[in-house]
């Protein structure tokens, strides 16, 4: 049996937490070159990553973290909202004393990306939207997404295994990458005391965003894209449930400087279930 931790095996990795702006942040990091941070999703968590740090190790100083409120990152008392997250994105660069950074984001975590580098643009040096857009959903996507939402509900709930598992299958194309482990590590992670209702609440707040008009204005829409100056790969896939192909046409048309790259066999884990051509595309990008 193979476990995802048979990825890392030789790898010179570590475990460790660094102060952010008061928030104690857990990253799983390796490599040594130009900073590259890796941003999970919504409900997420480091792990998502452990099949790409090796390859992206051989060319950068990775950092697969926790974000504020998940993982075993704090989880303190805010609102959660974009905001929240991009102020943290600051206080981590200052705690590692990074003064530019390349950073990937999956879903949410995409979306962050694109936000820091709209309000921080000299800290960045390229980004990556993996899967996650700001532009709002097309009527089918948002009936995905609220699926999603009834699912996260379900899983931070009274969190067991099988509710989980239904959660991160949204995540997948196929049925084999839901794993026991991921399960495992995700049902952990949520068995901290309190961790399970803040996750409700990120995902209230995130997903909700994304299917309120009020907060799409906000947060999602076409004309934040056209003022991304920093180079930008839009990196989709042919089965990502919420935000299909066209919407990721659509935003790469409106970034000024952008690339597409669409990955035929997987939905919102790309990283997760193409990890050869994934890493591929991803270092091939952020190298050149």
């Amino acid at each position: 049996m193979t476990s995802i931790w048979n990825y890392l095996q030789g790898v010179d990795f570590k475990q460790t937490y660094y102060a952010a702006g008061g928030v104690n942040t857990r990253v799983i990091e390796a490599g040594d070159g130009p900073v590259l941070i890796l941003l999970h999703g919504t409900g997420g968590h480091a792990e998502a990553y452990l099949k790409n740090l090796e390859a992206h190790a051989k060319h950068f100083h990775v950092y697969a973290i926790d974000m504020v409120g998940h993982g075993y990152t704090d989880a303190p008392d805010i609102s959660y909202d974009m905001q929240c997250y991009v102020d943290f994105m600051k206080d981590f660069l200052d705690a590692i004393g990074a003064a530019k950074a390349l950073i990937s984001g999956e879903s949410l975590g995409a979306t962050v990306a694109a936000w820091f580098a709209l309000q921080y643009p000299e800290r960045v040096d390229k980004i990556v939207m993996n899967t996650g857009m700001m532009l709002p959903p097309d009527e089918a996507g948002a009936g995905e997404l609220k699926e999603l939402l009834e699912r996260s509900r379900k899983a931070t709930g009274t969190p067991n295994r099988e509710a989980i598992r239904q959660r991160i299958r949204w995540l997948m194309h196929r049925d084999e990458d839901v794993t026991d482990e991921i399960v495992e590590v995700r049902y952990q992670i949520y068995q901290q005391p309190g961790r399970a209702a803040v996750i409700r609440k990120i995902a209230e707040q995130s997903i909700g965003a994304l299917l309120d008009p009020v907060e799409q204005e906000k947060w999602y829409k076409p004309a934040l894209l056209e003022r991304l100056t920093c180079p930008t790969l839009v990196l989709w896939t042919r089965h990502n449930p919420g935000q299909l192909v066209p919407l990721a046409e659509q935003g790469a048309a409106l970034i000024p400087d952008s690339e597409l790259v669409i990955l035929e066999n997987s939905a919102h884990w790309p990283q997760w279930e193409e990890p050869e051509e994934f890493n591929k595309a991803h270092i091939e990008y952020l190298l050149k």
